[in-house]
Parts: structure tokens; sequence; C-alpha cells
């Protein structure tokens, strides 16, 4: 890994005006993986796009080097045609085209004018085995999780003879089985001579697959590590990231938990789709005054789905049961009625069902108390701005107008922008689903440090995560739920990672010791 791939020199990129890189150099040695760190904002992805040529030569100033090379990339296709290729945060495929027709999409494979729709498929199943994707490549992409989409995406890169891959934030939404396999997958591809260059904001992912990580904060390199070299950490990386040392991942707090606030009882709900499917089996669960309650369980385990179930009955059918805020029972089976009753729900995947991302700040927040501006059918515009201004100073929201396109804001940011949205609507119950996925760890904090603040002002919240350490970070107690069931609660002064997951996967032991038991009798 001696000799250098890829140099980019003295790189400066303008928005209308902001300038988002300033001067910013990087070297990337031939078969290593390359992680990129900063906080949201800090133009790891701009970066990256005009290296790849999302944003054409002329539109930058600065060079890039290629092989030692000059070169002038116009757009994705030239850098492609170089052997740069890049996946995107947000996945380039199509739901309805077959595993096959997405690999080679712009790229297929042509006889005598017309697809060779068996050379199509049987290349695509080679390509699939190097990734380890084990699918009929006439699979509807659509069939398919997002770790498996992955893999797909990464298939095409192969497919255009990939030297430098790039990804952006590729584990974001995985578990933790579908990062292992891809981080598996990067090593391999470094073992074949690609090089690999990674934005994440998981540190731990960083130190175990990165050979250099490059630091960039404000639009500026701060330094470039050696992940080999005794001084490397995450704490060092954190540091070069927020320009300071962060002590404690997550805000002091001395919590004050009063009555009742959020009570669940006996919820059952079954799969919109597959009669007789229980996604959520008699659930009982409730969350106090000023009490950050978790939920913890494995993917598939019914987290999501219950909080949904709840919120409107947004997922789901046959769904029974009770829900009571301040112990009264209340409706919920709409999303009005949910507002109405005081419950708020941010959904995991912000970008699809948080946010318009092509209309402003003010209208994305004014979006679910648009009755509380309204006159006689008529939004008080003026008010709008100062609500959705009022949100923008208090939640720290990090752009100079609410007149911003919230599709333009960094992940930290707009996720600030849903949580203004829900707490317009001066809910009760906050139920967050994932509420800091895909954002650094400065952001990180800012978020911690606003579901505080909402706990210490009497708000019942229900904290849904994917991070262990951060249920235990941030909550007073913790449910496990494991298919659909809730297998148990532990306030978190008796709580581990350990004894979460025990918990996590009781019921998996369960039903693995009665087959074996019947393979027994039999």
């Amino acid at each position: 890994m001696s000799s250098t791939i890829l140099e980019m020199q003295d790189i400066t990129k303008n928005f209308p005006g902001v300038k988002v890189l300033k001067d910013v150099s990087l070297q990337v040695r031939a078969g290593e993986i390359h992680a990129i760190c900063g906080e949201n904002g800090a133009g790891k992805s701009t970066l990256m796009k005009v290296l790849s040529g999302v944003y054409p030569h002329g539109t930058y100033e600065g060079k890039i080097l290629l092989d030692g090379e000059e070169v002038q990339f116009s757009s994705i296709n030239d850098s492609e045609a170089k052997g740069v290729v890049i996946i995107h945060q947000e996945l380039a495929l199509v739901p309805f085209l077959s595993v096959a027709e997405n690999i080679f999409l712009g790229n297929e494979r042509v006889s005598r004018g017309l697809i060779d729709w068996n050379r199509a498929n049987a290349d695509a199943s080679e390509l699939m085995e190097r990734v380890g994707l084990k699918e009929n490549p006439v699979t509807p992409v659509s069939h398919l999780g997002v770790g498996k989409q992955q893999l797909v995406e990464i298939a095409k890169a192969l497919s255009k003879d990939v030297r430098l891959l790039i990804l952006d934030e590729p584990t974001a939404a995985l578990n933790d089985t579908d990062s292992e396999h891809l981080l598996d997958l990067l090593r391999q591809l470094k073992a074949q001579g690609i090089t690999c260059i990674i934005i994440s904001h998981k540190l731990g992912e960083i130190e175990d697959i990165a050979d250099s990580t490059t630091v960039i904060r404000d639009g500026a390199v701060v330094e470039t590590i050696d992940m080999q070299g005794p001084d490397a950490s995450q704490d060092r990386i954190i540091r070069g990231m927020v320009g300071r040392d962060l002590e404690h991942r997550f805000p002091e707090r001395t919590p004050s938990i009063g009555a009742e606030v959020f009570r669940v009882e006996d919820w059952t709900v079954y799969h919109p789709t597959q009669q007789g499917r229980l996604v959520v089996d008699s659930a009982n669960l409730d969350v106090k005054a000023g009490e950050i309650v978790g939920i913890a369980g494995l993917m598939g385990a019914g987290r999501t789905e219950l909080a949904m179930s709840v919120f409107g009955r947004t997922y789901g059918r046959d769904i029974t049961g009770r829900v009571f805020v301040h112990g009264e029972e209340v409706a919920t089976r709409s999303v009005d009625e949910a507002i109405g009753a005081g419950i708020a729900y941010v959904s995991e995947d912000r970008k699809r069902y948080g946010l318009n991302l092509i209309t402003d700040i003010r209208t994305n927040i004014s979006a679910a108390g648009l009755g509380k501006l309204s006159t006689r059918g008529f939004v008080d515009g003026n008010e709008e701005i100062q609500v959705a201004e009022s949100f923008r100073r208090s939640m720290n929201i990090k752009t100079p107008t609410v007149m911003a396109t919230v599709g333009n804001l960094s992940g930290g940011n707009q996720q600030k922008v849903v949580l203004s949205k829900w707490l317009h609507t001066a809910p009760e119950v906050l139920i967050l689903d994932e509420p800091t996925r895909g954002i650094d760890v400065g952001a990180k904090y800012e978020i911690y440090t606003i579901i505080n603040e909402l706990a210490a002002a009497g708000k019942a919240v229900l904290v849904i995560s994917s991070e262990l350490p951060e249920l235990l970070g941030i909550c007073d107690r913790v449910y496990t739920l494991a298919y659909g069931r809730i297998t148990g609660q532990l306030p978190v002064s008796e709580a581990t990672q350990e004894r979460l997951m025990e918990l996590m996967t009781i019921e998996r032991a369960v039903a693995k010791t009665a087959r074996t038991s019947k393979e027994a009798v039999r």
C-alpha cells in the first residue's frame, strides 16, 4: 500500500452564501481502506461528490490526481470510466426491477441490439456470488432487505471494473449482522486490490476496518490518522471532529420522575398483508412524567411496528388493546386522534416519513400543527414564520433562514426539524424511533440534550434504539422486545448490554429448545 492512487489538492467548493470545502487536500494509498469522519455538514459527502463527478470540473477549485495524472470529471460516467464508483447513502436502485437489471442498468448486456437476458443473469450471478448475495438474479430489488440492497450496489460497482470504491454511510441503516457482513466484504475487496473510501459515523467500525482516517471539520482537513499507530483512538477522532474532548458521550441528567402519563395495555398487532402473522403480542408498557424509557430489540422484534400501530394505527391490522394518557383511555385510530390525544411519533426514517425534503423548514415545522396557525381555514403565514424561527433558535438548527430547503440540511439538523414539528403540537408523550440514526457524535450529543430537556419539562419520552450503549446512556428504564413480546424491563442502574441481550433473545432460545426437544422425540 505504498503507492498513492488518489490525491486531491486544495479543493474548494462554494454554495450560495457558504464555503463548504476550504482548501481540502487528501491522499489515499492504493489498496487501503480510508475512512473520512466529521460532523454532519463538515463537507465529507460534498468532497466525495467532487471526486466522483457529481459536482463536475469547473464547479470547484483545486486538482484531482488519479495515479499521478490530473483528471477532470464532467459527470459520473467520466469517473466510472476511470474506475471511480460512488455508492450514496440513499441507494440508487429501482425497486421494481430485478437484481440483474439493477446491476447492469445503463450498462446492459446487449447482443444484436437486444438485451441478452441469459448473459445478464449469468453475469449477475457471478457478481452476486462475489459479494455473498445468495438470491436469484431475477428477484425484484423491492423484495430484499436494506443489507442485501447494499450488496446489490456493490455488485453493480464491481460490474464497472471499480478500482476506487466510495461508500457514503454504508452501514447506517443496517443491523449488526448485515453491518459485519458488509465490513467483511470490504476486507475481501481490499485483498483483491480494490481501494475503498468509507464515510461513517460509527467510530467502532472505523477503528476495526480503516487503515487511515481523515478528519474533516467545518470544510477543512484537521488531520489524517494512521489507524495502525499507537495514538489512534475513537477519542482522538472525536476530538478532531468536534474541536474539543467529549469527556461524556451523554449529557448528565438528574431525573425527576412523576406520575404515570402514558400506558399501553394488551396491545396486539397483526401483519398488514400476511394473514395470521402476529407482529406484536399483548404488549404492556408505561412511561411516567419526566421519565425516559427505552425499547431494545433485535431487527424484526416489532419495535417500530409497536410504535407505529399505537400512533394512529399507521401499521398493521386487527389491532386490539388500550392506550391511556394521564389515566384516561384515548382513541388512536388515526394520526389526527393520536395527535389530539397528546402523542407524537418521530419515525426512524426521517427522509421518507418525517420530512418533505423539497420544501422549506417553515412548512415542515408547521405541518403537524396547522390547526394552531389557522383561522377559518387559512394559515397565518407570519405566525408560521415566527413559530419556525423560534424553533430554529431554540433547537440550534444551523441555517440562516427558515426558508432554507430541508433537503439541503445535514442529518442532525434535519432531525431537529422533525423534533420541532412534533414539539409544535405540544405533546404529552413523545415516541422517538432511532432518534440519532445516521448523525455524528456532536449532533447526537445535541439530540440527547434536547431529549433531557423534554423529560425535565415533564414529558413522557419513549426511545427506540438499536444502540444499546445509547439506551443505557440516556434512559431511566429499558423494556426488551423479542418476536413481538415484551420479555422484560430493567432499571438502567441494573441493566448491562449483556443482560439486555439475554432478554432480547430469550424467545429465540426457548423456540430453539422446543424444536430440539421435538427432534429428539422423533
